[in-house]
């Protein structure tokens, strides 16, 4: 297996356990040494003056994969320094601190158990999409040095990291009880058992919160009750409910390795995807009157009237993929366009203030100090998204493209759904196209609008529909249908089923 089909944007990603390996032992000692001979070489740093922290999340293939790293690093004299059971923010945070010069975080996010993969960072953030490239083609032909010591040096940056959190909360909330600014305040986090337990018992209890009913923040690989995913309805059950019945006044919910989050108010309600872009561009836009904020391109149009209309800011839709919108965050920021907030509608966040880093944990602290503040004021949260216009109905359906050389397909499918509708005086083109082709409908056709993409790493045309009116979604979809079951080499059984029904 050519070692290029690891690839997934800007991480390293491929089946860890079971009868198929494609992360083996192998894999990642040849990645280690090509990852270190590249960073070497950016950074301007011979390999025995280099200092690499490793962690990883609670998947149960981590500790064979870390092993696999350290004893590369160990045989080419690159000091190595195990972070043990890590958040991913934490580790970018290593290079920040000046432990380190680069870091690894062993990690698949919320993809199933028997998945694992690999993130690297620099002082300068996340390597991008082309430094992984590089990295993969290098390590095809990479010679593995005779095996070393695989043990490397411990810390306990967590301890640190939390620290760093604990303090913002006692500043910025600034309570007559400094030490614990959450003092009758009810949190209840669920961890979904992976890296982000911390949060609860070394954040949040320590400053004087109740976390009575926190669930699910003991690590476990396997994930035993829920995927650990905020965007999944099922993992938001969870946490709803266990927000409800500990009569909490505020839920918070992680992935596997903390750089997504979501939350929910004291009556169980999400507080995720447009709703936390929503949350998120409050807190940003404050002392940024003006502001841009980037999205993805599946965001809402209630979303966009609320950032532009309720908060006076701009709402720049940009592509899906986190570091899609960093970056072009980052662009406009260098064009002197006053942008604080990079996200996703999956819960990815990155702040401005925060090095642009996408950190769950940081999110939620910035979110809790907040809440804190309003508390004072006999407010909550969920007050200030009253203007929020929510859809009534909303589908998402995916359509597999049935070829190997799948982009050109998808784009074509694409290009002529966009000259399609130019023949229906109800159809509106978007005026910031900038991923796919959206085009809303009229109130007399649906009453919404359709985004049709290309995935960002799959063969696959996710389609997306929101309407304002009951059976919205239905028109739109029977709109689209009589588009695309004209065309080859898709696999539009999703949209079938949706109508048949």
């Amino acid at each position: 297996m050519s070692l290029l089909k690891l690839k997934s944007g800007t991480d390293i990603r491929g089946t860890a356990i079971g009868e198929n390996i494609q992360l083996t032992n192998e894999a990642i000692q040849k990645i280690t040494v090509a990852f270190v001979g590249y960073i070497s070489e950016k950074l301007g740093i011979e390999a025995e003056n280099l200092t690499v922290c490793v962690g990883h999340d609670s998947r149960i293939s981590a500790n064979r994969i870390k092993s696999a790293i350290t004893g590369v690093l160990n045989a080419l004299n690159v000091k190595a320094l195990d972070c043990s059971l890590s958040s991913t923010p934490a580790m970018f945070m290593t290079t920040v601190e000046g432990l380190c010069n680069a870091a690894i975080q062993i990690t698949a996010s919320h993809h199933p158990s028997d998945k694992n993969g690999l993130k690297f960072f620099t002082r300068n953030g996340c390597l991008e999409s082309e430094d992984i490239g590089n990295i993969l083609t290098i390590a095809e032909n990479a010679v593995v040095p005779a095996s070393g010591d695989t043990t490397a040096q411990k810390i306990d940056f967590m301890s640190r990291y939390s620290e760093i959190l604990r303090d913002k909360i006692k500043k910025e909330v600034n309570a007559s009880d400094y030490e614990k600014p959450l003092d009758g305040f009810h949190i209840v986090v669920d961890a979904g058992n992976g890296a982000g337990g911390f949060f609860a018992t070394d954040v949040l209890e320590k400053l004087g919160a109740d976390i009575t009913g926190s669930q699910f923040l003991e690590p476990d690989g396997n994930f035993p009750n829920h995927i650990p995913n905020p965007e999944n309805e099922v993992a938001m059950s969870f946490i709803s409910r266990a927000v409800t019945e500990n009569n909490a006044d505020l839920g918070v919910i992680f992935d596997t390795d903390v750089d997504r989050a979501a939350c929910v108010d004291a009556s169980g309600n999400e507080i995720n995807r447009n709703s936390l872009i929503a949350l998120s561009s409050v807190m940003a836009l404050e002392g940024n009157e003006g502001g841009t904020i980037v999205t993805d391109s599946v965001t809402s149009d209630g979303l966009k009237e609320f950032i532009e209309n309720s908060l006076s800011g701009k709402h720049y839709r940009y592509k899906r993929g986190y570091k899609n919108v960093i970056n072009k965050a980052i662009e406009l920021n260098k064009q002197g366009i006053n942008c604080p907030l990079a996200i996703e509608t999956s819960g990815h966040a990155a702040l401005r203030e925060n090095y642009f880093l996408d950190d769950g944990a940081y999110l939620m602290t910035k979110i809790i100090i907040l809440a804190a503040k309003l508390r004072k004021e006999g407010k909550t949260v969920d007050m200030l998204l009253k203007d929020l216009k929510k859809p009534l109905e909303e589908k998402e359906m995916r359509f597999k493209i049935e070829l190997e050389d799948f982009k050109p397909c998808g784009e074509k499918v694409i290009s002529d759904l966009e000259e399609y509708c130019k023949g229906f005086s109800f159809l509106t083109p978007a005026d910031d196209n900038r991923e796919g082709f959206r085009v809303s409908f009229d109130k007399e056709h649906g009453n919404g609008w359709l985004l049709l993409r290309m995935s960002v790493h799959d063969p696959i045309l996710p389609l997306n529909i929101e309407s304002n009116e009951e059976g919205g979604v239905i028109k739109i979809a029977e709109f689209f249908y009589n588009f695309i079951k004209e065309k080859g080499n898709l696999d539009i059984s999703a949209i079938k089923k949706f109508l048949d029904k």
